[in-house]
C-alpha cells in the first residue's frame, strides 16, 4: 500500500442525507463507485489510482458509512445523488469508474448526462441482462458464499478479508438489504438502460474477469455494443472483483485509458 497516499475522510448532505466519501491523490477526477458488497476502507486498487488522479470514493446511499435515505428505491435514486455529489464537490469532466453494481450505477450516470463525463470505465457492471446466463442470485446463498464466488483465487479472498468477523457479516447483510430495495425486480438490471446508452458521448473501458461468476462476460459484450465507442479488455485468472484481486492490473489499464487523449 503506497504510503505517499493521504485519503481524507468526509460526508456531504445530498437530497436530505449524509453521503460518506473518501478522496486522496490529485490530477484529474475520478468518481469510483463500489461494489454491491460496499467496500473497505483502503484498497490498494484505490492508492494505485490516486497516484495519478484525484480519486473520490463515496459510500452509496445506505451501504457503509451513509445515510440510508427511506424513500429511495432504485439504481436511478442512486445516480442522480452521486450525480449531485459531483456537482457539490465542483467536480467537471470527471471520470466514472464502477465496479460490479457501482459499473450499472455508473452507466446509469452516463446515460442521464451523455455528455458530462470525460471517460467511463465499466468493470464487471451489473444492469444489462445478459443474453447468455445469469446474474448470481445472493438471495439464495450465505452473506459469505456470495462475495467468496466473486473472487477466482480464494487467497485473494482471504488477503482482502481476512477472518471474516460478525460485523463484516451484518455489514454484507445491509448491503444486500439494500440491492433488494433497489434492485430487486427484476433483479439487477434494467430493462430500459440498453436503449439509453447509444447516447454517451464518452469513450468507454468495458473490464471483465475471465471467470466471473456473478455476470457472464455476455452481458459486457452488450455493453460495447450498446456504447458508441467502447471497448473490451478481459484479466485473465480473476473473478468478478477485480479491483481487489488484480489492483496493479485494473490500475494500469484505467490509468492509460483515462489519461488518453
Amino acid at each position: 500500500m503506497p504510503s505517499s497516499v493521504t485519503w481524507k475522510e468526509s460526508a456531504m448532505t445530498i437530497a436530505g442525507s449524509n453521503v460518506h466519501l473518501m478522496r486522496g491523490g490529485s490530477g484529474r477526477p475520478v468518481l469510483v463507485l463500489h461494489h454491491d458488497i460496499g467496500t473497505v476502507d483502503r484498497l490498494p486498487f484505490y492508492d494505485a489510482l490516486a497516484q495519478n488522479f484525484d480519486v473520490v470514493v463515496p459510500h452509496h446511499p445506505g451501504w457503509g458509512k451513509s445515510e440510508r435515505p427511506q424513500w429511495l428505491r432504485s439504481v436511478r435514486d442512486i445516480a442522480a445523488i452521486h450525480s449531485w455529489l459531483l456537482s457539490e464537490l465542483g467536480l467537471s469532466d470527471a471520470s466514472l469508474v464502477g465496479l460490479g453494481f457501482g459499473g450499472w450505477i455508473a452507466a446509469e450516470m452516463a446515460s442521464q448526462s451523455p455528455t458530462a463525463y470525460r471517460k467511463l470505465v465499466l468493470v464487471g457492471a451489473m444492469g444489462i441482462n445478459p443474453p447468455g446466463g445469469y446474474i448470481a442470485d445472493q438471495a439464495i446463498v450465505s452473506y459469505l458464499d456470495y462475495p467468496k464466488a466473486g473472487f477466482h483465487d480464494e487467497a485473494a479472498f482471504a488477503r482482502v478479508y481476512g477472518d471474516v468477523t460478525t460485523d463484516q457479516l451484518e455489514q454484507w447483510d445491509i448491503c444486500r438489504e439494500m440491492v433488494f430495495r433497489t434492485a430487486w425486480k427484476p433483479y439487477m438490471y434494467s430493462q430500459t438502460l440498453p436503449h439509453l446508452l447509444g447516447g454517451v458521448k464518452a469513450p468507454a473501458l468495458v473490464v471483465w474477469g475471465d471467470d466471473d461468476r456473478h455476470v457472464p462476460k455476455s452481458a459486457g459484450d452488450v455493453y460495447v455494443k450498446a456504447l458508441r465507442n467502447a471497448r473490451l479488455e478481459t484479466v485473465a485468472g480473476c473473478g468478478h472483483y477485480v479491483d481487489m484481486e488484480k489492483p496493479d492490473e485494473l490500475a494500469k489499464l484505467v490509468s492509460a485509458f483515462v489519461n488518453a487523449n
